[in-house]
């Protein structure tokens, strides 16, 4: 649906595909990655998602881990390149057609409509 666009892209992060619980040094579920409903994240848990999610967002598309190793070590942080400072659409990865299509399409919704939208939410919240 986005393939066409140069101003937007959708790309999945597939980071937490094969994921496994991590676990402690006795071999059992290492609950500090987990709150005390032991279903939602901590705060450690959080960040290690958010590493992943950001290195992703920095490999190439066809090239992104599908794993989450949940080593507390900052040192795996990537970060943009002078080379390749951005990140990475199927676009940017040599995936598909690189040549844009400047097809003129009207908007599937129109730009009243979002205004209106908002402020009958602001009206609505208000109340």
């Amino acid at each position: 649906r986005y393939e066409q666009r140069e101003d937007f892209a959708v790309v999945m992060q597939p980071f937490f595909r094969n994921t496994f619980v991590p676990l402690d040094s006795n071999g059992k579920p290492d609950l500090s990655f987990f709150s005390t409903d032991c279903f939602h994240f901590s705060e450690r848990g959080y960040a290690e998602m958010a590493v992943a999610l950001w290195n992703n967002m920095l490999e190439p598309v066809g090239e992104k881990q599908s794993y989450n190793n949940f080593t507390h070590d900052r040192s795996k942080l990537k970060c943009p390149t002078p080379e390749k400072p951005f990140l990475f659409t199927v676009r940017n990865s040599g995936f598909g057609n690189t040549a844009p299509i400047s097809v003129k399409t009207e908007p599937s919704v129109p730009y009243w409509a979002a205004i209106v939208a908002a402020v009958a939410g602001v009206l609505a919240g208000s109340l």
